[in-house]
């Protein structure tokens, strides 16, 4: 059985405003990231991630975002299936992140 993690984008903002440095990976489509991304995510499109998995740490914690949290659930339930340790899922994705203060 494939598992992963999740976390809010307050506790992602938290961990980024405290200097963390962690792998964000964004699997939005080309037009959506030209609105946007979170400082120092990847732009890795959902539809690339199995030609990609070369550029993916898999030991480490990676968090994944898209607009909603649905494709970066995707990729989380792919690549823990493929043994990945650390995917964890960006809740809420850029629509969240957008409404923070």
């Amino acid at each position: 059985m494939s598992s992963y993690t999740t976390i809010t984008v307050e506790q992602l903002k938290s961990r980024l405003d405290a200097g963390e440095r962690i792998h964000l990976i964004d699997v939005r489509e080309e037009e959506e990231v030209a609105q946007g991304m979170i400082p120092g995510a990847l732009h890795l499109p959902l539809g690339q991630v199995p030609q990609q998995l070369d550029s993916i740490p898999k030991e480490e914690e990676v968090i994944f975002i898209c607009r909603s949290g649905y494709r970066s659930d995707q990729a989380c339930q792919y690549l823990s299936s493929l043994g990945y340790k650390g995917t964890t899922n960006l809740i809420g994705g850029m629509l969240a992140w957008n409404q923070l203060p």
